[in-house]
């Protein structure tokens, strides 16, 4: 049976204006779907106009753009989403992508599709950004993204990571939204898309390869 620990308790990493921008942001979202009042619903519009303003000058982006990566606004009551990441560790070595959008290295992964469970979306993203066919063997970690040392972002994030194993020896190769795949060892790691992955998650990675009676980790 999988254990899992609490990690060890530390300061939340995001700044405090914007875990209150996002709350009031949640706040409203909520309120406009539930709410039966038209009074009501003004005044839900009103606090998220407002926390989509702090967002945009925290972020120092347009608010259209703020705006815009809400796409669940007032869709049912806000909850942070998923975003998956998969260890592929082999002779020593683990496998990373590099992104198109910022030319930096993570491991592969994204947000979780409805309809797969996180596993399933695990794999999929794998052979999408690497190319290759894997099997999620292992969950290594839970991280709330706010609470740690990833850059920031104004929607509130879950991470899972998983340990995998493949099936196959082809060699890697990019996706559509990636330029490289291959593999690193921990003392040779490239520039990191710190937005996706930090260091410390690849280091846990490589920690809980070694030792199968590591317990999972969350925040």
């Amino acid at each position: 049976m999988l254990t899992v620990g609490r990690a060890q308790e530390g300061s939340p990493m995001e700044s405090q204006w914007l875990h209150y921008a996002k709350r009031l942001q949640a706040i409203a979202s909520t309120g406009v779907h539930y709410c039966r009042d038209d009074f009501d619903r003004e005044r839900y519009g009103e606090v998220a106009a407002i926390a989509n303003e702090m967002l945009a000058l925290l972020g120092s982006v347009p608010i259209d753009r703020i705006e815009g990566l809400v796409s669940d606004f007032a869709k049912g009551y806000a909850t942070p989403k998923i975003d998956v990441r998969g260890a592929l560790i082999e002779n020593g070595a683990i496998l990373l992508v590099r992104e198109r959008s910022d030319g930096l290295w993570t491991l592969p992964g994204g947000f979780a599709d409805v309809g797969r469970s996180a596993a399933q979306n695990i794999e999929k993203e794998i052979e999408e950004e690497a190319g290759l066919k894997v099997r999620a063997s292992r969950l290594y970690g839970l991280r709330h993204k706010a609470s740690r040392s990833y850059a920031p972002d104004v929607r509130d994030f879950y991470k899972l990571f998983f340990l995998c194993e493949r099936s196959g020896a082809e060699p890697p190769c990019p996706g559509a939204e990636t330029s490289e795949a291959a593999f690193f060892r921990a003392e040779e790691l490239p520039p990191l898309s710190t937005g996706r992955v930090i260091e410390a998650d690849i280091h846990s990675a490589f920690a809980f390869a070694a030792d199968q009676s590591r317990t999972a980790v969350f925040d």
